[in-house]
């Protein structure tokens, strides 16, 4: 997972893709959620969400970096200073914005 770099305060948007045809497969999953629930709000099967700091991307990336496996999956980072510069659009469900600070 090459080409995180962080500068201060990021909001990220975080997309996996394992690869479940081998048995470890199950296992890699299993890790990769674990772990970026860990730092991230999960809002749809292989994705989260939230505002990260610099060392929180940077553990982040260690972290998934045991577990993913070069060859087979994938994790990609979409990265915005802040939130307000996303404009997010729901279609086909019902809109349940777990990343609302509102209560």
């Amino acid at each position: 997972m090459k080409g995180l770099r962080c500068g201060g305060n990021m909001y990220v948007i975080l997309v996996y893709d394992i690869n479940l045809e081998e048995r470890e497969g199950q296992k890699v999953l299993r890790n990769v959620y674990k772990t970026c629930k860990k730092y991230l709000v999960h809002i749809q099967n292989s994705v989260f969400e939230g505002e990260l700091l610099e060392s929180q991307a940077i553990k982040l990336k260690k972290e998934l970096d045991k577990y993913i496996r070069e060859d087979k999956d994938s994790v990609i980072l979409f990265k915005s200073r802040n939130q307000r510069w996303l404009d997010k659009e729901f279609l086909g469900m019902i809109e349940d914005d777990k990343t609302s600070n509102f209560l």
